[in-house]
């Protein structure tokens, strides 16, 4: 590669995904903090019905989601390795744009979880981020948590509900540990189809809810305590973020609370004790090694009221503006955010 080229970066937003409006928003920061740099941005957007498309318009319109009015050409992640990026799909016939890494910014299903990664890993190009077997792991909440216990990390007591598993048995369990107790997909994200059940009454209900978005329901005991995340960077070596904690006035950090922060606050560095904070951070990043990850990611965890720490979930692509958690972490730990797409983009080339 020619030191004087830029670096291309293939940013690939939307996706068919309920998450598909959060990605607009993230893959817009990026974009506008990679604008300018040393680096090329590739912006490749999917449809909500999974359409790819090479996109070369004002980033204004990804963020407000009018980028499919204009300046859209079908395109596909070359599968040829030789190709090592696009095929574009132009009229006159098929123009080959090269790669020379992607930076997926998707949210949830049919990016997160490992199948935008298997396209990555079949094409040769480097991937900013996670692969497919740590993004498929992550995304499901049941398997992960089993595997971050067989390292000895404490996780909440949790029934799966799906084909071989029946409903009797569900309501069983939870009237067995108690309510309230929290239902959620097993594979989604940002807090669609969960639900915090407080009687049996509701029970049914949030468990049809949360069907919605995946075949298969975890319900979850309540971990009393507050919520607490860690930025990780890298593979080999790994660099953590400043630990942030989420303030509730009450209920959850759903959808609503995560987006908007109505009632709820965000602290970064969290309240807690030095000590406490670097065990949340060891803790993160055998979490993090556990599940395979690589890149990048954000591991939450949940802090009871007796100092123990209980894992939650890792998210391997976390949200991306420059006001997000991750970024935020970063940000408190001397990282920019335009310095941290540059740690992210330079170790997925180098590595």
């Amino acid at each position: 590669m020619s030191k004087s080229r830029k670096i291309r970066v293939a940013v690939i937003f939307g996706g068919c995904s309920s998450e598909y409006s959060v990605s607009l928003q993230s893959a817009s920061a990026v974009i506008r903090a990679l604008e300018g740099t040393r680096y090329e941005v590739i912006p490749v957007g999917i449809s909500r019905e999974g359409e790819w498309f090479y996109y070369s318009g004002e980033t204004a319109r990804i963020e407000n989601d009018t980028w499919r009015a204009a300046d859209c050409t079908p395109a596909v992640i070359a599968p040829n390795r030789k190709t090592h990026g696009l095929w574009v799909l132009r009229k006159s016939g098929v123009e080959t744009v090269y790669v020379d890494v992607v930076l997926p910014i998707l949210h949830g299903r049919n990016g997160e979880d490992g199948t935008v990664q298997g396209a990555v890993a079949l094409s040769g190009i480097p991937l900013a981020g996670c692969g497919i077997l740590a993004s498929a792991l992550c995304m499901d909440k049941d398997r992960a948590h089993r595997l971050a216990s067989l390292v000895g990390v404490r996780v909440p007591k949790s029934f799966v509900l799906n084909t071989v598993t029946d409903e009797k048995q569900a309501l069983d369990f939870a009237r067995e540990i108690g309510f309230p107790v929290f239902v959620k997909p097993v594979k989604a994200g940002s807090s669609y189809g969960i639900s915090r059940v407080c009687s049996m009454d509701g029970l049914r209900e949030a468990l049809a809810q949360a069907a919605f978005y995946d075949d298969e329901v975890l319900i979850e005991e309540e971990i009393e305590g507050f919520e607490v995340g860690c930025a990780v960077l890298g593979t080999e070596e790994l660099l953590t973020g400043e630990v942030d904690e989420i303030e509730l006035t009450g209920g959850f950090f759903d959808f609503t609370e995560k987006y908007t922060l109505q009632t709820s606050a965000i602290h970064v560095p969290a309240r807690i004790s030095e000590e406490k904070a670097a065990e949340v951070k060891e803790l993160a990043k055998r979490i993090y090694r556990a599940l395979g990850c690589s890149g990048f990611a954000r591991v939450d965890l949940f802090l009871t009221g007796d100092g123990a720490l209980v894992f939650n979930e890792v998210n391997t692509i976390p949200g991306f503006t420059a006001h997000s958690r991750y970024p935020g972490m970063m940000k408190a730990a001397g990282i920019s955010f335009p310095e941290l797409l540059e740690r992210i983009i330079r170790q997925a080339v180098e590595e």
